[in-house]
């Protein structure tokens, strides 16, 4: 091996190219012997995956268990809403307040609710006998003799020019039943059938009342809604993989009968298959529960197996003929798994930083973690499984075997006796010709479309500046969409679309959503009440909301009575004696917490209850009023908290979700720069920065103007876009950099020539198994269409219109290429002219 040093060039950028090239040589050296080394034991690398797959599969089917605590999962485990909901809890148990209406202040445990809605323009207050029916069917059914009660109206019409706001009518009422269940096991087991029974009898009234509309929610309809979209999305998934096997196996086709390899597409297919088969039997061994999150993984290990799949397919057909097929498998590992090893490290230093203790969301960590194991074993079955099955199909192709029916093709003399059908089956298409054809395999399909049609039109002059001017509409709506993206704390996006708790949260958003969820206002230090400053302090904060305060309260009633508490034994003093035992004001007593030290009493913590006036934007709203007022009880001389158990989902929901795509994208860029100057080329990786960015920010911005919101789901999407970019512009872009011919333009040929076959393969196998998606009655499985549609449209874009063209503009340069090529002609023909000189017996004039 020898370097030779460009007139000018410094001694370290020398260094760095030996280093590059040394480095490069040894990872194709070592799947170079990778490739030999299964070629040599097919038997062994066939038989351990399989082995694998039996031991852990059988394993997943016996140790199922789906995640039953739905808030773990999508909430931020990490929040300041979860120190509030311990603290509120333990200075106001929710026993304390059974009889109250602001109840779910608290983690409600088992509940019941029901709306009953009356028909366009009738009075839900004048069907008040319906009313009390449900509300006694309810009662009396077993095990509810616990719960207590809170109501609501929605959608009233108040009197006009009316004082004290009476209500004219009114479109529905909400009625929650709470169940108390202390804790117990056993009487949360008796609460569970309770629910089960509440949604069978609101069933049943439904149909004997239909002069009103019943929507029912129980505590546990959210999770169930939310794993019924994996029991509806089994047969769409079969359908999806019967899709992509048809496609691969198609794709994968010749009319050459010797070259085709109809088989190994399908095997590609079933390969990948088993490497999930066997993550998932892994993931269930180690406790982990199934949750429909985990539904994505499918499709996003199989993106980038079949890639790996097509790309070994098409290193085979790049290898020399005439070698023995030994040689011919491990020059294909050789040229192919370098790149492949690169992309599939990636996948797993990016899903492994969302793994990791910064990621605030458990679905996205424990999906992470499932998809990093995914794609250790993508990687090691595609070069054992795969391998072994493209060793055999290439002896039985060095045998000269059919590659679908395995027997002998019979030679020219024989076929041409046949009947024509029988020598389209049996003929190789290259009788007369393979001999003197540099390459049979270009004649697949889409090798022969690309070489002959599409690469002279995407360099074509003429072509180039309607490829700018598309890139430039690109840029633009994705920018747009960039300003606008919207995150996505509502839990209902992840539910089933026709499910019970959507059509219950649709009616509640619609005839309830002019009032914020009741929001405790809890003061957990001494205070003092009877302070004037305190008092305004107080009537500052609750400005704005309606407020139920036992505070205004006993104001009010100290000025109608004409009492003065300026002092704190006063204060406290006609507090307890006068006004809590008075029946109109005794629920506020367990609104305050006393203690008493030798003779005097003292009021340690009590709490407020504040209502804010929203718009159709409810949850918006009531996250600006959260953060609003958190900041206030850190700068006000009045210590306190504020909570709702939807805070618990909402806060801080849109940074939780926001960070494994900054950290992920972070680590690739914090890799490609490391590698900058030891990976194949240097502008190889500059230029897959400016792709993988460009493809990541299109499909953010695009996402956002399709309505998708920055949920769980979509964060996954973008991690796997970062990677899925990667796995199929790094081929691409690598290629072209290292192409010696003497134009850009005819690298980027030569690169498409090369890789695009197996781009445009896995990306049109991976939208055909994306269809069956939109026909599952699913928010969470429409997000995961929308994102995997675009990562793989904005990807093929890059590949095959905007990287062709624009790659022609900019460096890296060809010029040195030529110059070199002109050099060794010239030193050729000198060559030749001196042997002519001393052989001239030997020249013939032709």
């Amino acid at each position: 091996m020898c370097f030779l040093r460009r007139p000018g060039a410094p001694a370290s950028w020398i260094w760095w190219r030996m280093l590059r090239q040394v480095l490069r040589r040894g990872l194709q050296s070592f799947c170079h012997r990778l490739g030999l080394c299964v070629s040599r034991h097919p038997v062994f690398f066939l038989t351990v995956p399989a082995v694998l797959t039996i031991t852990f599969g059988l394993s997943a089917l016996n140790r199922f268990q789906p995640e039953g605590d739905l808030e773990r999962l999508v909430a931020p485990s990490h929040s300041l809403a979860k120190i509030e909901r311990s603290l509120a809890s333990s200075l106001f148990p929710l026993d304390q307040s059974k009889s109250q209406l602001y109840s779910d202040l608290h983690t409600p445990g088992r509940y019941g609710r029901v709306i009953l809605l009356s028909p366009p323009g009738d009075n839900i207050l004048l069907q008040a006998e319906g009313i009390l029916q449900t509300h006694r069917a309810v009662l009396e059914m077993k095990d509810g003799r616990n719960s207590f009660i809170g109501h609501q109206l929605g959608g009233v019409v108040e009197v006009p020019n009316s004082k004290d706001q009476r209500v004219k009518s009114a479109r529905a009422i909400q009625i929650t039943y709470y169940l108390q269940t202390y804790g117990s096991a056993t009487q949360d087991l008796i609460g569970e059938k309770w629910e089960n029974e509440f949604c069978k009898l609101m069933r049943k009234l439904q149909e004997e009342h239909q002069d009103l509309q019943l929507y029912s929610l129980a505590s546990f309809s959210l999770w169930r809604d939310f794993h019924k979209i994996s029991i509806l999305a089994r047969s769409k998934v079969l359908v999806s993989l019967v899709l992509i096997l048809t496609t691969a196996t198609l794709s994968s086709s010749m009319k050459d009968c010797l070259r085709s390899k109809p088989f190994l597409g399908l095997l590609g297919v079933l390969t990948v298959c088993i490497s999930i088969i066997t993550a998932a039997g892994i993931f269930f061994i180690t406790d982990g529960k199934y949750n429909s999150t985990l539904l994505g993984i499918p499709f996003f290990a199989m993106g980038h197996g079949t890639k790996g799949v097509f790309e070994l397919l098409s290193g085979w057909r790049r290898t020399k003929e005439n070698l023995p097929f030994k040689d011919r498998i491990a020059d294909a590992y050789s040229d192919v798994m370098v790149t492949y090893t690169m992309t599939s490290s990636l996948y797993f230093i990016t899903f492994g930083m969302g793994a990791s203790p910064f990621t605030n969301i458990e679905a996205v960590k424990v999906f992470c973690q499932n998809m990093c194991v995914s794609i250790l074993l993508n990687y090691f079955y595609i070069f054992s499984f795969f391998g072994s099955c493209l060793v055999f199909a290439g002896q039985l192709e060095q045998n000269r075997y059919h590659s679908i029916f395995c027997c002998k093709i019979p030679s020219a003399e024989y076929l041409d006796r046949k009947p024509v059908w029988f020598q389209t089956v049996m003929s190789d298409g290259h009788q007369q010709t393979s001999h003197h054809e540099t390459n049979p395999y270009q004649h697949h399909f889409i090798q022969h479309f690309l070489r002959e049609h599409y690469n002279e039109w995407i360099t074509n002059i003429y072509v180039k500046p309607f490829v700018v001017i598309l890139y430039l509409i690109y840029a633009s709506f994705s920018f747009m969409g960039c300003l606008q993206i919207s995150d996505g704390a509502n839990i209902i996006n992840l539910l089933a679309s026709d499910s019970p708790s959507i059509s219950y949260a649709m009616v509640q958003q619609k005839y309830f959503s002019n009032y914020s969820p009741v929001i405790g206002f809890y003061v957990y230090e001494p205070l003092e009440y009877w302070n004037s400053s305190v008092q305004e302090d107080l009537r500052r904060l609750c400005s704005g909301f309606t407020a139920v305060s036992w505070v205004e309260q006993y104001y009010q009633f100290l000025k109608v009575s004409n009492i003065s508490a300026n002092n704190k034994s006063d204060f406290i003093s006609v507090l307890q004696s006068s006004f809590l035992k008075k029946p109109e004001f005794q629920h506020f007593r367990n609104d305050i917490i006393f203690s008493k030290a030798g003779d005097e009493n003292n009021i340690i913590a009590s709490r407020l209850y504040l209502v804010a006036r929203t718009s159709r934007d409810k949850q918006k709203e009531v996250i600006e009023v959260l953060e609003k007022l958190r900041p206030l009880s850190l700068s006000k001389s009045i210590r306190f908290i504020v909570f709702n158990p939807s805070f618990v989902f909402m806060d801080h929901y849109s940074l939780s979700v926001t960070v494994p795509v900054l950290i992920a994208g972070f680590g690739v860029l914090l890799v490609l720069i490391l590698t900058f100057f030891l990976v194949i080329h240097p502008l190889g990786n500059f230029w897959l920065i400016l792709s993988v960015t460009s493809i990541e920010l299109g499909v953010l911005g695009l996402m956002t103007l399709w309505n998708v919101d920055m949920d769980c789901i979509s964060i996954l999407c973008l991690i796997y876009t970062l990677n899925f970019a990667i796995d199929h512009c790094a081929p691409l872009l690598y290629t072209f950099v290292l192409a010696t011919e003497h134009t850009r333009t005819q690298c980027i040929k030569s690169s498409l020539q090369e890789h695009g076959t197996a781009i445009l393969q896995n990306v049109t196998s991976f939208l055909i198994g994306l269809v069956p998606l939109l026909f599952v009655p699913s928010n969470l499985t429409f997000t995961l269409f929308k994102c995997l549609l675009l990562t793989g449209g904005c990807t093929l874009l890059h590949c095959f219109v905007i990287l062709p063209v624009f790659l022609t503009f900019f460096p890296p340069s060809k010029k040195h290429h030529k110059k070199k090529k002109r050099a060794k002609r010239k030193e050729r023909e000198e060559i030749e002219c001196i042997e002519i000189q001393e052989n001239p017996d030997h020249v013939t004039t032709v």
